[in-house]
């Protein structure tokens, strides 16, 4: 075996030790912020579907559930599974009433919420939401911010995944932002590909392309969908 293989063997299991211990850190960071008692109240951030999934866990285990709405959803099925239910973001579009962290985090002090569930979508890849239940001192049941942060980044994520030595479909090793990469990278491994926002989250910012016609259209609309984010493989 030669030095330079030698000395990337090394590398790589350097890096896999050092993101053990980062993960391993913030967990334990994690830990010490929240003081750990028994659950007798969730509040579940989100509505439909999902919501009256974790309400039903809630009553098998018998712990009170409570439910958030905007006044689109004020009839909404999951309002009335949950043991209690409260308005946020009035005068809000519906969806920006599920994403008004201040007010969500009000609502769960005022009715000494023990946990918040978020779901999924809304601001369940928000990291700022995680921390600012933590910072509340309410259990957040989930990833700790730092997962979430690193996770909710497709960059990040993807980065983590190669330094932490996990197989990965092929793909680009930064943000795209011009069409021509995106040309580059599709004559490179051929067609079909995905264009993916490196913030998009539930389905948005994702563009397949299957045609050598639509490649710079489907990165063109995957930046629209994502404005805060920048296209990528």
């Amino acid at each position: 075996m030669n030095s330079s293989r030698v000395t990337n063997s090394v590398r790589a299991q350097f890096k896999k030790q050092f993101i053990s211990w980062s993960l391993a850190k913030q967990a334990k960071a994690y830990a010490t912020k929240v003081e750990y008692k028994p659950i007798r109240s969730v509040l579940v951030a989100n509505r439909g579907e999902i919501a009256i999934r974790v309400f039903r866990a809630c009553n098998e285990l018998g712990i009170k559930s409570v439910a958030i709405y905007s006044e689109q959803d004020k009839m909404h099925m999951h309002r009335q599974k949950a043991d209690e239910s409260y308005l946020v973001g009035k005068g809000l579009p519906p969806v920006e009433a599920y994403l008004s962290i201040p007010e969500i985090i009000r609502v769960a002090k005022e009715n000494d919420v023990d946990a918040i569930h978020p779901g999924y979508g809304f601001l369940s890849e928000r990291s700022d939401f995680a921390q600012a239940v933590i910072d509340a001192g309410i259990r957040f049941i989930g990833p700790s911010p730092f997962v979430v942060q690193q996770m909710g980044d497709k960059v990040a994520a993807r980065t983590a995944a190669i330094e932490a030595g996990v197989p990965i479909v092929p793909g680009t090793p930064g943000p795209i932002t011009t069409t021509e990469e995106a040309m580059e990278f599709c004559l490179q491994h051929g067609l079909p590909v995905i264009f993916k926002a490196a913030y998009g989250g539930g389905g948005r910012g994702m563009r397949v392309v299957r045609k050598r016609l639509f490649r710079t259209k489907a990165a063109s609309k995957s930046r629209r969908n994502c404005p805060r984010t920048s296209s990528r493989r």
